[in-house]
């Protein structure tokens, strides 16, 4: 297997005509916290949408660990932003998280014991356990980012892709899911995470991807969060950008 957790090729995304991505370039190795940044509308959820064939492309070839997508779909865990799911669906926590076994019981398979035991370990893992049994919509949205992550953990991926999960979030909630996601790179699995707040990344992120609409940069933090190239992407003085803690 390469070493390569995920390599984008001449990606390019239009809706109805006008072009939200061009050219998209990148790879990014096994192992790995990368976040995805860039302004509002850069296109950052959209790359990562399009790059799992969530949503359809103009252009280009995408691989995961050096295979083609379809072939890797069993180790990818996706957790979509929390405003695109809908929360008055009638399910208990611990069946939300029982649904990211789902993928690995094959058709017509029914979960058993041992999956019910691993689902409610995984809730363990972020600390839900005692609300194994609520509705997910009582939930805050921290606890309910918490749930998709113990969903996302019960696939037993290997690459896991998440939008947006600090956005609405508590304090506490955000230091759990960080915690466990450089958790999961420290165990060797690589983690996507589409990502705003420019004050947190040098201390979540290993690699940073950079977009405003075509790839500004991509590669180690200390490379790619530099000040001519945020000033490139966000359009933003220098001066703006130290106050948010681009380094010099």
């Amino acid at each position: 297997m390469t070493d390569k957790a995920i390599t984008v090729r001449n990606l390019s995304v239009s809706y109805y005509g006008k072009e939200v991505l061009r050219d998209i370039n990148f790879s990014c190795d096994n192992g790995k916290l990368v976040g995805i940044i860039g302004p509002n509308g850069a296109g950052k959820s959209t790359m990562m949408k399009a790059a799992l064939g969530l949503i359809p492309k103009d252009s280009g070839q995408v691989s995961i660990g050096g295979k083609p997508l379809d072939e890797m779909r069993r180790l990818i865990a996706y957790v979509p932003q929390r405003s695109n799911i809908d929360w008055d669906f009638p399910i208990v926590v611990k069946d939300t998280v029982l649904l990211g076994t789902y993928p690995k019981l094959g058709l017509f398979h029914r979960p058993k014991k041992e999956d019910r035991e691993w689902a409610l370990a995984c809730l363990e893992k972020v600390g839900m356990e005692q609300f194994a049994n609520s509705q997910i919509g009582e939930l805050s949205g921290g606890q309910q980012q918490r749930v998709f992550l113990a969903r996302s953990l019960a696939q037993r991926a290997k690459y896991f892709f998440m939008d947006e999960p600090f956005v609405g979030i508590d304090v506490s909630s955000e230091e759990v899911i960080i915690n466990i996601l450089k958790g999961l790179r420290d165990e060797g699995k690589t983690v996507f995470v589409v990502h705003h707040d420019l004050t947190k990344v040098e201390n979540y992120f290993d690699d940073l991807i950079l977009v405003n609409k075509q790839l500004i940069g991509a590669g180690p933090v200390d490379r790619v969060f530099r000040p001519e190239l945020m000033q490139a992407a966000y359009k933003t003085p220098i001066p703006l950008l130290n106050s948010l803690g681009v380094g010099v």
